[in-house]
């Protein structure tokens, strides 16, 4: 939605023409795919996806193993997708920022409840696997 209002008001520079543009929705699509599966991995470990609820289990397979936060990458692929769809340069400007924010306060606090309820088995995973990629 911001992409969509940065783009229409400020409209600074088409850097994806039509049809190249299209292969946003590949983006999309695997935004969204990384985020169901991610999804689906914390229900079957029966811990919550709620980002301020407190985790009852340290998923560390899977798409886990790739990245610590896939559901929020999955986000960002997902604005990149639209970035892409877009087509203009003013949509990339949103995720790079929502991944910066993401970063420095979301994942944060998260990371510092799971050191606090998992200690050195989190410590441990956070060492071996990227907080992104």
């Amino acid at each position: 939605m911001v992409q969509g209002a940065g783009h229409f008001l400020f409209p600074v520079l088409r850097v994806i023409p039509n049809p190249w543009n299209l292969g946003g929705v590949v983006l999309i699509v695997a935004g969204l795919g990384v985020v169901v599966v991610a999804d689906l991995q914390f229900t079957r470990a029966k811990t919550t996806v709620h980002p301020f609820k407190e985790s009852t289990a340290l998923v560390t397979t899977g798409i886990f193993g790739f990245t610590r936060n896939p559901m929020y990458l999955g986000m960002v692929t997902i604005l990149f997708g639209v970035a892409v769809t877009v087509g203009t340069l003013t949509a990339f400007l949103v995720p790079p920022l929502f991944g910066w924010v993401l970063s420095a306060g979301q994942i944060r606090m998260e990371e510092e409840r799971l050191i606090r309820v998992f200690g050195s088995a989190y410590t441990v995973y956070a060492q071996r696997v990227r907080r992104w990629l």
